[in-house]
């Protein structure tokens, strides 16, 4: 398992600090852009994070929630993302979309929303090197997991498996300690955690509980 903080549910007035408060114990950071139009909010564009970048290892899992992503990748690869995550439901050509990710060097991933069946995702798999499924309506952290999603992901990784190809499985929505082993078993190999890492008193401990729950899964 990796996991991926959500920086939505981290403190925006000391967003240096606080990524480096969980660095040491995670292996991505998952930054979530929105436009306002996609999703019914605002987060942060390629400025926030090219201002992170400097200082941070991490791996940036740049999650577009954005209306035809097709015309910022170039921006927001420059900007310092590793990974770029488009939704199926925001363009008219997903993978034409994959295909251009994947020419500037980044990884490519592809998400769906609740509504969206898992289906939509078999063809794309090839051109993936992830695949997310939306465990709560995107916009808003801080949501509860709809447990539905979880037979999307399993459908996703009878699939995956079927084809033999490298692709690996990342939830986002409502994921804690409380409810991560029914995500494991899904077959999600990323997880995203907002406030149930950032939100911690102590972040790192919050990881090790979620580090534990996976040993026993």
């Amino acid at each position: 398992m990796k996991i991926s903080p959500s920086l939505l549910a981290a403190d925006f007035a000391n967003l240096q600090a606080s990524v480096a408060k969980v660095e040491p114990a995670v292996e991505m950071l998952h930054l979530d852009v929105m436009d306002g139009q996609f999703v019914p909010n605002i987060s942060f564009g390629p400025g926030v994070i090219a201002a992170l970048r400097p200082h941070s290892k991490l791996f940036f899992d740049v999650h577009l929630m954005i209306e035809a992503p097709e015309r910022y990748l170039d921006v927001f690869a420059k900007a310092g993302a590793d990974g770029i995550t488009v939704h199926y439901e925001s363009t008219k050509d997903p993978a034409a979309v994959l295909q251009a990710i994947r020419a500037l060097g980044k990884k490519a991933a592809v998400a769906i929303s609740p509504d969206t069946p898992a289906e939509v995702l078999f063809p794309l798999l090839p051109l993936c090197d992830m695949v997310l499924v939306m465990t709560v309506y995107p916009g808003f952290g801080g949501q509860k997991l709809i447990p539905a999603c979880l037979e999307k992901a399993a459908a996703l990784r009878a699939e995956i498996e079927r084809r033999g190809l490298p692709v690996s499985i990342q939830a986002d929505g409502g994921i804690g300690a409380a409810n991560l082993r029914d995500v494991l078993t899904s077959g999600v190999d990323v997880v995203v955690a907002g406030s149930a890492v950032f939100g911690a008193a102590d972040p790192s401990a919050a990881v090790a509980a979620m580090r534990d729950v996976e040993k026993i899964k």
